[in-house]
């Protein structure tokens, strides 16, 4: 039994080994072990996560604003009967939607808008009492949704099912605090928001890093070169990241290198990809008999692809990710990266392109975090 144990010991990633004592990870191969750690989950429903406080608005308080929101369908029923399911957020506010008190982690997050235009959705996390959020990102980019239209995802890290509901399933530990927020940057109030964030109280690892997510876009970029994240300081590791993709020329459009600079790296990056699609995986321009083909998988996907239709349709959209799972890029001080907007010109030679690239990355590093670029201003954020 011993020799088995270790065995199995062995061929266990030891992101799964770290995690395991300490209640953070429901991988498959080891739900079987028990754990102290003790699950809640926060929702309209249940505002602060407590234990035995879920489903406990009262219809008779309806009218007022997130307090009884459902509360005329419920009319009929009562308490506990789905009186408060969702959340509106007038223009301009930002909204709390979770507090919590660790140590813990977060561990999934279900949220879904009945709002369509997801870029003047701003959504960011906090960690410990900071001031400035280690997640900033719109709302939409943040589940790989950044043009505003729904396309089915099925990925590890993030899933997009149908119906528009966005599923984040990064593991996010913390040790004293965590904070989320949405920020309505709309001139009117949003439609129904619904969610659900569930979370563990557990004991954190004295090695475990913070999660964060940036959000940058290149309306048409600079010297053909997109800028995905720069300025990371400390420790940590790159764990992916989501593109939203315009193309504002003709043929193949994605010929451009990805570029980590790591570790006081200057002119030339350690990691230099071969082309766009060759770092989501994919090959020979995404294509086959000469059309795109969409594709989601566990680490990578272009699962998106928006075709001109002839009307108000007029540019290729595209939507892809890159998730390092089981390839963390490791960093010890400093991280930047990059992506060439490259496509292909007459006479077989390469085309500096100006395309519309917005990008949204996600790493773990050690706190205190460099201070993230300025967020876009409204009309920077728009869809065009």
């Amino acid at each position: 039994m011993k020799k088995n144990l270790f065995i199995i010991f062995l061929m266990t990633p030891l992101c799964i080994i770290a995690q395991t004592f300490n209640g953070l990870d429901n991988n498959i191969s080891n739900l079987y072990l028990l754990s102290d750690a003790k699950t809640r989950s926060i929702s309209p429903e249940n505002f602060t996560g407590e234990k035995g406080k879920g489903g406990m608005a009262d219809p008779k308080d309806m009218g007022q604003p997130n307090v009884a929101n459902a509360g005329w369908a419920s009319r009929d029923l009562g308490q506990g009967w789905k009186v408060n399911s969702h959340i509106r957020i007038a223009p301009g506010e930002t909204f709390t939607i979770a507090e919590m008190d660790g140590p813990g982690a977060i561990q999934h997050i279900w949220i879904t808008s009945m709002s369509t235009n997801w870029r003047f959705i701003t959504l960011r996390i906090y960690w410990d009492d900071e001031k400035e959020p280690s997640v900033e990102a719109p709302f939409g980019d943040f589940f790989c949704m950044g043009w505003n239209e729904y396309a089915q995802l099925s990925s590890l890290a993030v899933c997009v099912n149908p119906g528009r509901a966005f599923n984040c399933y990064w593991t996010m530990p913390f040790r004293k605090k965590c904070r989320i927020t949405l920020e309505n940057l709309e001139e009117t109030e949003t439609q129904a928001i619904f969610y659900q964030i569930d979370y563990t109280l557990t004991e954190v690892s004295d090695n475990a890093a913070y999660f964060h997510a940036q959000f940058r876009r290149s309306r048409f970029t600079d010297n053909s070169v997109h800028t995905l994240v720069d300025g990371i300081k400390g420790k940590g590791q790159f764990v992916g990241a989501y593109l939203a993709w315009g193309v504002n020329s003709n043929g193949w459009w994605g010929e451009g290198e990805i570029k980590f600079y790591m570790d006081g790296d200057t002119k030339f990056p350690t990691i230099c990809g071969t082309g766009t699609e060759d770092y989501i995986c994919g090959s020979h321009d995404f294509s086959h008999n000469e059309q795109y083909v969409a594709f989601s998988t566990p680490y990578s996907g272009l699962h998106q692809i928006i075709r001109p239709d002839g009307y108000k349709k007029s540019q290729q959209r595209f939507g892809m990710y890159r998730w390092h799972i089981t390839d963390p890029i490791r960093f010890e001080n400093d991280l930047r990266v990059t992506v060439q907007d490259l496509g292909w010109r007459y006479g077989g030679r390469y085309l500096p392109q100006a395309s519309d690239i917005s990008s949204t990355v996600f790493w773990y590093q050690r706190e205190p975090h460099a201070p993230f670029s300025a967020y876009p201003l409204r009309e920077e954020l728009e869809i065009n």
